[in-house]
């Protein structure tokens, strides 16, 4: 794997607890194939993918299976979800986002409003993937110290060769 400058990329490769539930899922499936660490639970929330050493989870739903289902039970899910996990998302699920499945997604983001919890759509199980992986890695404690590392350097970079940050140095050589 390679970057678009050339370097090499390490792989990041973590482990993920995940519902029993979903031990036969596509989800599980890919992550195992890319050699993530998957482990399987019974005590955690049905649909619920964890990143535990990047502090995020995941609850998968299906839009249709929601409608199907009702709204009060599957708020009661979410809200015990949220109340374990910190930094909790929901991923919605549909292939195509219509006009019901935005309303459905506007109540739950109205119900839970301030809460926790962050609603996320997508279409496919691949998509799935990426977004959870792209999240967990980036809020990995490793990652995220690299990237806070990253900008700094940036901003150090930016000042150091501004316009604004030389005339400011020239004018005050000039009133010294």
């Amino acid at each position: 794997m390679t970057e678009s400058g050339g370097q090499e990329q390490s792989r990041w490769i973590t482990t993920v607890i995940m519902s029993t539930a979903l031990q036969n899922h596509e989800i599980s499936t890919i992550l195992q194939r890319q050699q993530h660490r998957v482990r399987y639970s019974e005590s955690v929330e049905t649909g619920s993918v964890i990143f535990s050493l990047s502090g995020v989870a995941f609850i998968l739903s299906d839009t249709q299976e929601l409608l199907m289902t009702g709204e009060e039970q599957f708020s009661k899910r979410i809200q015990k979800f949220i109340n374990i996990h910190r930094n909790s998302f929901l991923v919605l699920s549909a292939a195509l986002h219509g006009p019901e499945e935005w309303n459905v997604m506007f109540r739950i983001q109205r119900r839970f409003l301030g809460s926790n919890l962050r609603v996320i759509p997508v279409h496919n199980t691949a998509e799935t993937v990426k977004l959870m992986l792209t999240i967990a890695k980036v809020t990995s404690k490793p990652q995220a110290d690299d990237t806070r590392y990253k900008i700094a350097m940036t901003k150090a970079q930016i000042i150091e060769n501004s316009p604004v940050w030389k005339m400011l140095q020239d004018y005050q050589l000039h009133c010294n």
